[in-house]
């Protein structure tokens, strides 16, 4: 039987959220590798999500969104168009605390940036980021619409994934409207 853990003993995990968007205003996301996700004892499918990762101490959470971006789907060809006002937070399920996040953590208190995406479809790649000296997190990507993206999260993540909707809602439009 598990020990249970305090939930109020453990901090958050500071991170970076990525929306990147392409010209017709859709934002990317990658399947998460197909190792095994469980939620409530339960499998789930690998989940689509949007490019995210921790924050280096010391590190300006802009540069630490780049890096982040880089670092998991090669991209570097993108001009910040927002940045949310606020942090965001998602806690754990009960389940996964202790083990996720190699257990030091209760959840994450996310940065957000939106990004338009300035080059080729071609300069993506998720299967060996950096010509291959970043560790793969994806194992495919498509362009999707950001409404859509709370749905395609895991559950757990789905309220911090409607405030990123909440929060470049306005984004999308000003791509179509040109």
């Amino acid at each position: 039987m598990p020990i249970p853990v305090d939930r109020t003993a453990l901090p958050y995990r500071d991170c970076v959220g990525v929306a990147v968007f392409n010209g017709k205003g859709e934002v990317f996301v990658g399947r998460r590798k197909a190792d095994v996700h469980l939620q409530n004892g339960d499998e789930i499918a690998a989940p689509w999500q949007m490019p995210q990762g921790g924050i280096d101490d010391g590190e300006d959470p802009l540069r630490a969104a780049l890096r982040e971006l880089h670092e998991e789907t090669n991209i570097s060809s993108v001009s910040l168009l927002a940045e949310a006002p606020e942090w965001i937070y998602y806690d754990l399920p009960d389940d996964m605390l202790g083990v996720a996040l190699k257990g030091k953590y209760r959840g994450q208190r996310q940065r957000w940036f939106a990004f338009a995406f300035t080059g080729d479809d071609s300069e993506i790649d998720v299967m060996a980021p950096g010509g291959g000296k970043h560790h793969a997190e994806f194992d495919a990507w498509r362009w999707e619409k950001l409404s859509r993206t709370p749905d395609l999260i895991v559950p757990f993540k789905r309220d911090a994934y409607m405030q990123v909707a909440t929060a470049f809602a306005d984004i999308p439009q000003r791509f179509t409207q040109g």
